[in-house]
């Protein structure tokens, strides 16, 4: 590796980020009218006119304006965006007689649906503990405390462990099936794990410290396959796995219209999952200040079946899943994958040296700056062919914000300089 190819990719991300990605949503996404912020964006950059304000895009954006002020970007700017995005949140979203965060509201922030949902709420505390750190205005830090208290009481299955998921407003649990409530997913534990992360940063207090402690736990001895270390997406309460279904309350499966079981549904694991968890279980030791050599093995196993399994040597990229034994289901490259694995392949670099996290790391960057990036108005195609022609083409909507995609070029940056 010569620090002449370091340098040509740490530009390119730093370009992107600057002059690209930051200014597509510091130019749009601030309703000065109603408060919060606009988040549905079509192909040129348009704002589509959708009338709803969702508790992950609004607390994504506030974690992204954070992070990126955190990071050392926008000459300051990025702090009172995300406050007005905070102000939104506690002013409109939060439900006073109950507590919690509603699921959706329409842009002048009348509630569409009251519902409690983990998944939504686990992104309240990311970013709300982040506002803090970013900015020292502790009205996140209370805000991000209130709701990890509400889960503790509320969500926590005191007999088999892990959190319920979907709640009614009045943190009734749902019924089962579609309604979720009877499964537990991968997906919210493992963002669990990065607001648990992030809150303990944040207020260094011992409780968020024991419970990010038993959510890792839970993590590696419930829901990681015990042979190939993969993510298990959905269980049921006992921890028996479960047929991955489509839920009422969608956060990002929209790509399968169908009601009912996803083909495949015990037998499918998610590269970029899998990718995402490893790196944001590496930050997790480091906030906690635990060495990572007794999870060297388990991180070195999930990087290997992650890399061999998901890049696409062909056409460059990553694939969006296959089964747990390896191969591939999904050919199609979706945004977001592609952000992780960037992030997870400088790591595996980082921690174990190999040439072939290298490779990777270029394969997925090369393919995102050629293909997945709109360079027109800055922002990432949500979906792609296994080529990397555009299947869908918005730039932005509840789902598809700015997370992924600004985090992938902040934490790319900064492991380009470690390596460099």
């Amino acid at each position: 590796m010569q620090n002449e190819e370091i340098s040509k990719y740490l530009n390119e991300a730093e370009n992107h980020l600057r002059n690209e990605l930051l200014p597509f949503w510091t130019n749009r996404m601030i309703d000065e009218r109603n408060g919060g912020y606009i988040t549905h964006f079509d192909r040129d950059g348009l704002d589509t006119g959708e009338d709803e304000k969702s508790l992950i895009a609004q607390s994504r954006s506030v974690y992204t304006l954070s992070s990126a002020h955190r990071a050392g970007y926008g000459d300051g700017a990025l702090a009172g965006m995300a406050k007005h995005g905070v102000n939104f949140m506690i002013d409109k979203m939060w439900d006073k007689e109950y507590g919690g965060f509603y699921w959706m509201m329409d842009r002048k922030g009348n509630v569409q649906v009251d519902k409690k949902i983990l998944y939504g709420l686990s992104f309240a505390i990311y970013s709300l503990s982040e506002y803090t750190l970013a900015t020292g205005d502790t009205h996140g830090r209370e805000y991000a405390e209130k709701t990890f208290d509400l889960i503790q009481k509320n969500c926590t299955d005191t007999y088999f462990g892990g959190y319920f998921e979907m709640f009614d407003r009045n943190w009734s649990l749902a019924g089962p099936g579609s309604k979720g409530g009877d499964r537990k997913t991968l997906d919210v534990h493992m963002h669990l794990m990065e607001a648990f992360t992030t809150l303990f940063e944040c207020s260094n207090n011992e409780l968020h410290r024991r419970k990010l402690l038993e959510d890792i736990e839970i993590l590696l001895n419930r829901i990681m396959h015990p042979r190939y270390k993969t993510g298990i997406p959905q269980y049921f309460p006992n921890w028996k796995i479960a047929p991955q279904i489509k839920f009422d309350i969608i956060w990002g499966w929209d790509r399968f219209s169908e009601e009912g079981e996803k083909d495949n549904s015990t037998d499918n694991t998610c590269y970029g999952h899998n990718a995402e968890f490893a790196w944001l279980l590496i930050h997790a030791l480091k906030i906690l200040g635990v060495k990572n050599d007794n999870y060297q093995k388990l991180l070195a196993e999930i990087f290997e079946h992650t890399i061999d399994n998901g890049i696409d040597k062909k056409y460059g990229g990553v694939f969006v899943e296959g089964p747990h034994s390896g191969g591939v289901y999904d050919m199609e490259k979706e945004f977001w994958q592609q952000a992780e694995i960037m992030i997870g392949a400088l790591d595996a670099y980082l921690m174990f040296g190999k040439e072939k996290f290298w490779d990777a790391y270029k394969n997925v960057h090369r393919f995102v700056f050629d293909k997945v990036i709109n360079h027109k108005v800055g922002e990432w195609f949500p979906l792609l062919t296994r080529e990397g022609k555009p299947i869908w083409d918005h730039m932005s909507h509840s789902w598809k914000v700015n997370y992924h995609t600004v985090r992938a070029m902040i934490q790319s940056i900064e492991r380009l300089k470690k390596i460099s």
